[in-house]
């Protein structure tokens, strides 16, 4: 990744009718929160999304680490949407299966004590994918990063990944570069120029295997990335995205 210290990387080109876009949600197109249920897009943001869909043919996906059906409760049905890093996929207009896909048996127990015993955080689950916030004790970072790597010891399928504030235990498959790959072998995206958008080390895989297909990603805030642009917060994101439908 580059140097976090270019924060003077450029704001990304306008979009257009060539390219596939993929958008991260939480804070992408949401500033995050310490409850992540009161997330949503603000005001008006839906039609904007509708409209650079149109603009793309259709090429646009939501891609994001919360489960799918979590995930469709709060962005526009009309559109594509990955949810558990891509674990689940959901085409313009279908919905998600109502029962999500089986985590091992037990591990939301051994994750709910640990959680217990470091308080200040608390386990969120997304279908087969956990997290652990410790946004409210930030001291909490190295212990429970020790903890949750003794649990991966156990589960050959699954991995950790750090986050803002945040530990992710999700299956190994669940990766949004993977997702966005397997997007753009098929229409609407294929042939399409891919941009990734996101602000967190998850996203970072997607802005690679956008590279990797010719595009290029767009960091939303600070910190290290592969991004070649830079918005410094989800309102630049909504500004951006307003532009190129003006």
């Amino acid at each position: 990744m580059t140097d976090s210290s270019r924060d003077a990387l450029p704001a990304p080109p306008i979009l257009t009718s060539t390219h596939a876009v993929f958008l991260d949600f939480d804070g992408t197109l949401a500033p995050l929160q310490d409850d992540p249920n009161t997330v949503a897009l603000p005001a008006g943001g839906s039609d904007v999304l509708k409209r650079i869909a149109e603009l793309c043919d259709g090429a646009l996906a939501v891609v994001s680490g919360r489960d799918i059906r979590d995930l469709s409760s709060r962005v526009p049905s009309n559109l594509w949407r990955a949810g558990g890093h891509g674990i689940e996929v959901c085409a313009p207009t279908e919905l998600p299966s109502d029962k999500p896909p089986s985590a091992p048996l037990g591990l939301a127990e051994r994750l709910e004590e640990i959680a217990v015993t470091h308080p200040g955080t608390w386990l969120e689950r997304k279908g087969t994918v956990f997290a652990v916030h410790y946004r409210a004790i930030p001291d909490a970072e190295l212990p429970l990063a020790s903890a949750l790597e003794s649990i991966l010891h156990t589960l050959d399928a699954y991995k950790l990944q750090r986050g803002k504030m945040i530990f992710e235990l999700k299956p190994a498959n669940a990766n949004k570069g993977r997702a966005l790959a397997s997007l753009m072998a098929s229409a609407p995206f294929i042939g399409r120029v891919p941009v990734m958008v996101g602000d967190d080390a998850t996203d970072e895989d997607a802005m690679q295997a956008a590279i990797d297909l010719g595009g290029f990603g767009v960091k939303a805030g600070d910190g290290d990335t592969l991004a070649t642009y830079r918005l410094q917060h989800p309102s630049a994101v909504w500004n951006w995205l307003k532009d190129s439908v003006a």
